[in-house]
């Protein structure tokens, strides 16, 4: 049974050195190993809004699995089907978006297990989740090593926070910044003063309930700032972006640079 490093070092928040993450959007095996080799602690193979289908992940996380980083997969909905084969192929850390209350991290919880803990359906030999059966009593120590982040993005989420985080199998609470100022009125600005209130009580009800939380967080003075709040993982960089800024500064060394080259605060 492969043990979940991840898990057990949000386990052991609050530390002082946050848990440092790369967002993997390309859709690629070849570029995830390439992240991989950087030294970051996780990499979000991101199955919401890049290109990724079952079939593309998986090579993905066979890429990544001869590497220290931990890859955390976010699947595009709370469908417990899909959750059921993302964890088959071998996900242990999950990052579901958009939960709004606490009943919705408990249907969740119950879709991350086996009964009678949860509905999580059996493969057996057939799951590399298990080793394809190499794995003793895979069923029954499966638990040990599965992870819940569930996102909080929007007004109600925020409001549920406390609520949400208190859920007992939930193990953290990651904040997208995007979707949460969109959705409070002020797309594109999660620096707006309304928003980073409600990061900032997102995060305290975390710690209040003794959970880990993260967040996007691109821009460097976001990130320390939000690490000073509480949180404790954050994804710094994303592949896409920083591929066309790097190409972008290349053609600027001889020519005017034909768009900005600054990390978005969207995120």
């Amino acid at each position: 049974m492969q043990l979940n490093p991840f898990k057990s070092a949000l386990g052991q928040l609050p530390s002082s050195v946050p848990l440092y993450g790369i967002w993997a959007g390309t859709a690629s095996s070849y570029v995830a190993e390439i992240l991989a080799t950087t030294g970051h602690d996780w990499i979000l193979l991101d199955g919401e809004h890049a290109p990724n289908t079952l079939a593309d992940l998986l090579p993905q996380l066979q890429a990544v699995a001869a590497y220290p980083v931990h890859p955390v997969l976010r699947i595009p909905s709370h469908d417990p089907v899909l959750i059921k084969q993302v964890l088959d192929i071998g996900a242990q850390t999950l990052m579901v978006p958009m939960v709004e209350t606490a009943a919705q991290a408990a249907a969740l919880v119950r879709a991350m297990h086996y009964p009678p803990a949860g509905s999580r359906g059996v493969g057996g030999g057939l799951i590399r989740a298990a080793r394809w059966d190499a794995v003793p009593d895979y069923i029954r120590q499966a638990a040990q090593s599965l992870c819940l982040v569930v996102q909080i993005e929007s007004p109600l989420g925020v409001a549920n926070a406390a609520q949400i985080a208190a859920v007992d199998g939930v193990d953290a609470i990651f904040i997208g910044p995007a979707d949460l100022s969109t959705s409070m009125g002020h797309a594109g600005d999660a620096s707006h003063a309304d928003v980073q209130h409600g990061i900032r009580h997102t995060i305290a009800c975390c710690l209040e309930q003794g959970k880990a939380c993260g967040i996007l967080a691109p821009n460097e003075q976001d990130a320390r700032r939000y690490a000073e709040w509480g949180c404790s993982f954050m994804a710094i960089s994303i592949d896409i972006p920083l591929l066309r800024q790097a190409a972008l500064a290349s053609l600027a060394r001889f020519r005017a640079c034909p768009g900005p080259l600054g990390s978005s605060h969207a995120y």
